[in-house]
């Protein structure tokens, strides 16, 4: 990547290209339209990644003191017209960060300027190293859980499981992955089920420049598994720098022990929840079921039962005058043959 600098020409961030020589703004190669102002904007936030740059600083170098212009007015239709370019926003932003009452701060990821917070990452999905298809539902459900998990931190935009399962089993460079998911920051990992053991590997890596953030190996009893999570969550988001909010860390929390058959019955759930289809659905309603009756205290065994419940009726599945919430008469094919 290029230098901030704006004598080395371009800077690049996420999907996007600034030429400084040509005075361009480009994502993915196009060119975007963008006035000469916000433009002016950008480049000085990119000469200071990282720091903040007051309001007027900017007034200083956009406006001089001649000018006869409502400046606030300006500044912030100009800011607003910048992030619109960049798609970005000011609640949970990517690239430009309010400081209240100062100004403003570029916090996205360059070349050569010193890293600002990340704001976004892809957790890919996590690697069965059982080679065991029969626990693929446990590789699956781990890389789930933990996206949810990542997911409740306020300022960390985590891409979706449903556009991170894509890349299930896709050889590309790390760097291209980001640039497709628009993201900072690339979570993967192992993991491997052996009894009521789970080990889990986990690393984090800078997707601009490809180079390993922070990486650790956990071994724990099945029946730890949340706590589990919660630990890999905020170890990621130390990493990453993001404020975790009090409410978030109430949250995150260390959740009570899970009877460890009930966490197998739940992940085989979602399993087969995920899929979707006229056979899964009534495998998945048993197995949640199952995780209930095994620890009727487990909260997301509960979700995942009105998540099936909820559309079976919809599908055509049941009788719409069927007693849902109970579930009667699904989930009856036989599971004990595999997940």
């Amino acid at each position: 990547m290029e230098s901030a600098h704006p004598s080395r020409g371009a800077v690049r961030f996420g999907v996007f290209e600034v030429d400084l020589r040509a005075g361009e703004l480009r994502k993915r190669g196009v060119k975007i339209k963008l006035q000469d102002q916000p433009f002016q904007i950008l480049q000085i936030l990119l000469e200071r990644s990282g720091e903040v740059v007051t309001r007027e600083e900017i007034r200083g170098r956009i406006w001089p003191a001649d000018t006869f212009v409502d400046f606030d007015q300006g500044l912030n239709n100009a800011i607003k017209r910048l992030r619109e370019s960049l798609s970005d926003s000011p609640d949970n932003p990517r690239f430009i960060e309010t400081i209240p009452r100062r100004g403003y701060r570029f916090i996205g990821m360059t070349g050569s300027s010193t890293p600002g917070r990340m704001r976004s990452l892809a957790v890919l999905p996590l690697e069965n190293l059982s080679h065991d298809p029969q626990q693929e539902y446990f590789a699956e459900g781990l890389t789930e859980a933990l996206i949810t998990t990542l997911a409740k931190i306020g300022e960390l935009r985590v891409v979706s499981r449903t556009s991170a399962m894509l890349y299930k089993n896709v050889r590309k460079p790390l760097r291209e992955i980001a640039r497709e998911l628009e993201v900072d920051a690339i979570v993967e990992g192992t993991v491997l089920l052996a009894g009521h053991r789970v080990r889990i590997t986990a690393q984090l890596i800078d997707a601009a420049k490809e180079t390993h953030l922070w990486a650790e190996s956990y071994e724990r009893d099945l029946r730890d598994v949340l706590a589990l999570q919660s630990e890999l969550a905020q170890a990621i988001a130390r990493k990453v720098r993001v404020k975790i909010a009090p409410q978030e860390q109430a949250l995150l929390a260390q959740p009570h022990p899970v009877d460890p058959e009930a966490y197998e019955a739940y992940l085989k759930g979602r399993y087969h929840w995920n899929r979707r289809s006229g056979e899964a659905l009534p495998k998945a309603v048993q197995y949640f079921q199952q995780a209930i009756a095994k620890d009727p205290t487990f909260a997301a065994a509960y979700s995942g039962l009105a998540d099936c419940l909820s559309v079976l009726g919809y599908w055509g599945l049941v009788p719409p005058r069927r007693r849902l919430w109970q579930g009667e008469g699904v989930g009856a094919q036989s599971t004990r043959n595999g997940p």
